[in-house]
């Protein structure tokens, strides 16, 4: 039998559905200047949430974001909360077994810092040794410390989380995403740190744009990096100061 109320309920769920066009873009709140929550407007921003935003109204799509903790984001678009990650998450081989990376929006390596005390200089990783070294957690750099030979490596939610205990001595050395690191060393708190100009890392890393794999939306949103890779895309990484 049907009911006049069930039926106007299942309608109200039909009206609820996503819209075809909209994508919901999802960013961590701790990766500045890729992505961030604006304090005054509570909102992401930053230039990767720039550039996903720019690349799908130019896909002809709407945009919309979702405040999303780093290591959330790969099972947040696998479970279908997000469509698109706009983050510093680098392209790897193990994450490219389970997602799409679209074309790149910026190539970037990584930093190391050590305390202002700390007169020692690293060249490569592998000087590293049994040194307690902090990266972020799921981050492409832990990768790079373990094929170095790093035998002590802490893992951290956030770089504030690895800066504030380099400074405190629970560890002899950060590793992380060269202009986030510079970012929050410029404009942040001032701290006793400092970058390792020498330091040569080991690789040059895309940063890109990521959806579930077979997602017919990746060709459109290649599509629109490559018409705005040309002007738009660098206007935005510049305004980040990249």
């Amino acid at each position: 039998m049907w009911f006049p109320l069930a039926g106007a309920l299942l309608a109200g769920c039909r009206r609820r559905e996503r819209d075809p066009l909209s994508v919901v873009i999802g960013s961590s709140p701790t990766g500045v200047p890729f992505s961030f929550v604006d304090p005054w407007s509570n909102e992401l921003t930053g230039s990767m949430v720039d550039a996903a935003t720019a690349v799908a109204r130019d896909a002809g799509f709407r945009p919309e974001t979702a405040i999303t903790p780093f290591s959330a984001l790969i099972p947040s678009l696998l479970a279908n909360k997000i469509d698109v990650i706009a983050a510093a998450m680098l392209r790897t081989p193990e994450r490219e077994r389970v997602v799409s990376f679209s074309n790149p929006i910026y190539h970037y390596a990584g930093a190391l810092v050590v305390s202002k005390d700390n007169r020692r200089s690293f060249a490569t990783l592998s000087e590293i040794g049994s040194l307690r070294v902090g990266a972020q957690v799921g981050s492409r750099f832990i990768d790079q410390l373990h094929a170095a030979g790093a035998r002590n490596v802490a893992t951290y939610e956030s770089l504030v989380d690895i800066l504030r205990d380099l400074e405190n001595g629970r560890i002899a050395v950060a590793y992380g995403d060269e202009p986030i690191l510079r970012y929050q060393l410029r404009v942040g708190t001032k701290r006793n740190v400092r970058i390792i100009e020498g330091f040569r890392p080991p690789a040059l890393e895309e940063l890109c744009l990521v959806m579930r794999k077979r997602d017919p939306r990746l060709d459109r949103v290649n599509a629109a990096i490559e018409r705005l890779s040309a002007a738009a895309i660098p206007a935005i990484n510049r305004k980040w100061g990249l």
